[in-house]
């Protein structure tokens, strides 16, 4: 028996350390990071009431207490299908859902979108979604869905559709998101709180030119124009309407001139006889809260207004009271940090809600007597997010989360506990549940370690000083699986380095991108640092590059290789650097500004010329160009082609409408006329980046380049 057992014991060792030693694939990091090597998360795991939350299990929905532990079936699938034949919707898993309130189930199922309630078992509402439609947004207060449908928007409901706004000149649309979805805007149709109005974009381009695109996997290749308004060039017009749903008619705001302003961060008021919006002058270093009268559409005052030498990027709609309907929730960065005001409809501030040298990073609302708040912030460091609660009354912070690592929550209704969500180095995925006190009642679900066999890499990360001697940068480091000391390896930089990004992380395996896994296995260093201009690090931080795009950033992008060249065990002539988009641009400054250092670099979607980007993005943090004629030419990357020596590939995706393939191909022209080598792949049909199977491609590409001449 004594024999047995250590034979079993022996086994287990061998079978231990031969699976530990297993290595990245490329599938493996690129298609198995988000699938099948990703942390599993629970099913339909949602609050219910303040006291009970809700998990699909073994194809059941199980009702759990968060008080002890009582469970009991809410609904089972042969439950929904029998209620389902009434409507001929049937089900082979219990569909995904959103409450609406404790006895009401939303799903939308294909192309239809349903109701039903939990407690008489039986569908309540059914519609039936047109095919054409795109932005859908339901309002539940009156059982209506608004969508838009080519240029326009139309409502569904019981009545059938009716059709809202009436625009058929090209280059005009209604309902859809605008300005290139900057300034938090991610929707273009708005709902009043109880139902009775829709506010919405109206988005005029028709005076901005068509940019062309082509698609070249037609039989004769297809002109595919997009609306492109580069930095300094005319720019579009958007106005809000609010259609009236009991008189029928559009009032559209009138905001006034110069028409191409930004419109943003729209939030209605608790009563409906006004809505609220921060309009941003086109040089986005002026921002007004101004409050509509929804009936006539005039503006009735500004609340207040905030200035900078470098830009305003108002990102939140304001949120209201609860308690008193007459004061709201307001986020800002005015104090070189974004924190959370308390102010009143008459423009009186009446308290600075947070205050420090952090960030609040998610806003989750407020008790009910709303002399505590609840939010996500950097208080504890930069590369960690914790949950905190907030005295109104005096300011008191109150950590939540207890773990060291990246927390995010879903509280209860009543705000007495909530859904902890959360993930450490070593932690794939947890969700706990946390009472408002702190205290840990239980743990919901833990993800195993899918990637238990594999052999990692250390992954550190760790500070080094900027640039400016002051600024702490964050830096992260991963060294081959079978790293030796006394061996000298190439290094490759992975980088990013523009604003509303944050690359470095204490998340499983500090947020590394697994394609640096892969490359480790294969014998090389992969160094990512987040410099100045990149997120959640204050305003001074981030707005040092204004005007001047790529030049603190590549300064603070060197003062990690200088701390890698003091590295014993690194090889000084292997440094090679991989971005995309911005961070596409940072490679090719690196590569050009620094060519004695950089062997091999790869481009993605390069941002060559930022007169050539897009003008919300281009003129917030370049300005116009004619205003800033000096800036727009140290960052114009073909004027330093020059410089480049080592080896460099450009990639683009042929229908790429962020970073347009123009910039690409100006500068292989510039590398032509001035005999510079230069490698080119193009993505046939792909966007701005390469997603799906064709990323297995791209990042075999990637990995081959550095392969062969790193």
């Amino acid at each position: 028996m004594r024999t047995t057992i250590l034979l079993l014991v022996l086994i287990t060792f061998f079978q231990n350390a031969f699976t530990q030693n297993k290595n990245f694939t490329i599938e493996d990091a690129i298609v198995g990071r988000y699938s099948y090597l990703a942390p599993d998360r629970p099913s339909g795991l949602k609050w219910r009431d303040a006291g009970n939350y809700v998990l699909v299990e073994n194809g059941e929905l199980i009702q759990h207490s968060a008080k002890n532990d009582k469970k009991e079936v809410l609904l089972t699938l042969d439950e929904i299908n029998k209620a389902g034949e009434e409507i001929n919707v049937n089900f082979d898993v219990l569909p995904a859902f959103t409450f609406v309130d404790e006895n009401t189930l939303r799903i939308r199922f294909g192309v239809q979108l349903l109701k039903f309630n939990l407690s008489e078992k039986e569908f309540t509402l059914k519609l039936d979604i047109p095919y054409d439609s795109d932005k859908l947004d339901f309002c539940d207060a009156n059982n209506t869905l608004a969508y838009v449908k080519g240029q326009n928007l139309f409502i569904l409901n019981h009545e059938g559709e009716k059709q809202i706004t009436f625009d058929t000149k090209p280059g005009i649309v209604n309902g859809q998101e605008v300005h290139r979805r900057e300034f938090g805007i991610s929707k273009g149709i708005f709902w009043s709180p109880n139902g009775n109005y829709i506010a919405f974009y109206r988005k005029d381009e028709s005076m901005v030119e068509d940019y062309p695109l082509v698609d070249y996997m037609a039989r004769q290749a297809l002109h595919t124009p997009v609306k492109y308004p580069m930095a300094g060039m005319q720019s579009h017009h958007v106005t809000l309407g609010i259609y009236n749903l009991q008189t029928g008619k559009t009032v559209f705001l009138k905001t006034g001139e110069p028409k191409d302003h930004y419109l943003t961060n729209i939030s209605w008021g608790p009563n409906e006889k006004f809505i609220y919006m921060a309009e941003l002058n086109r040089d986005q270093n002026h921002m007004q809260l101004n409050q509509y009268h929804v009936s006539s559409g005039e503006k009735t005052k500004t609340l207040f207004e905030e200035k900078s030498k470098t830009y305003v990027e108002p990102q939140h709609p304001i949120i209201f009271s609860k308690k008193n309907p007459e004061q709201f929730y307001y986020q800002s960065r005015k104090d070189g940090w974004n924190h959370l005001y308390l102010y009143d409809t008459n423009s009186k501030k009446l308290q600075q809600l947070t205050q420090g040298e952090w960030e609040v990073t998610n806003f989750y609302g407020f008790d009910e007597s709303e002399k505590k708040i609840y939010i996500q912030a950097t208080k504890e460091t930069p590369t960690e997010r914790h949950v905190y609660k907030v005295s109104t009354r005096n300011g008191n912070i109150t950590k939540l989360s207890n773990e060291a690592g990246t927390h995010s929550a879903r509280f209860s209704k009543d705000k007495s506990s909530f859904i902890d969500q959360w993930t450490a180095f070593d932690t794939p995925l947890k969700y706990d549940l946390i009472s408002s006190s702190g205290k840990l009642e239980k743990n919901i679900h833990t993800a195993i370690d899918k990637t238990a066999e594999y052999s990692f890499g250390e992954n550190k990360i760790f500070t080094i000083k900027a640039a400016d001697k002051k600024s702490d940068l964050y830096c992260r480091m991963i060294l081959p699986p079978d790293f030796d000391p006394s061996q000298k390896y190439p290094v490759i930089i992975y980088v990013y380095g523009g604003p509303h990004a944050q690359l470095v992380n204490h998340t499983w395996h500090n947020s590394a991108r697994w394609w640096q896994y892969y490359m480790a296995s294969q014998g090389y260093i992969a160094f990512t640092l987040d410099n100045r201009g990149s997120a959640n690090r204050g305003k001074d931080f981030e707005n040092v590059i204004h005007r001047q795009l790529g030049k603190h950033e590549t300064a603070d992008q060197m003062q990690g290789v200088k701390y890698l060249l003091e590295q014993a065990f690194v090889d000084s002539n292997r440094i090679g650097v991989h971005g995309w988009s911005y961070g596409g641009f940072m490679t090719l400054k690196l590569m050009l500004h620094h060519s004695d250092i950089f062997k091999v670099g790869v481009a993605g979607g390069p941002v060559v010329d930022w007169k050539m980007y897009e003008i919300m993005y281009g003129e917030r943090y370049m300005d116009h160009p004619e205003d800033n004629p000096e800036g727009y030419k140290e960052s114009e990357m073909t004027n330093h082609v020059s410089n480049l020596n080592g080896k460099l590939m450009l990639i683009h995706g042929a229908q790429d409408q962020t970073v347009v393939m123009q910039h690409s191909m100006k500068f292989i022209r510039e590398c032509v006329k001035q005999n510079k080598p230069v490698d080119f792949f193009a993505y046939p049909i792909h966007p701005h980046n390469v997603r799906g199977k064709d990323r297995v491609h791209l990042m075999e590409k990637v990995s081959q380049y550095f392969m062969d001449y790193l």
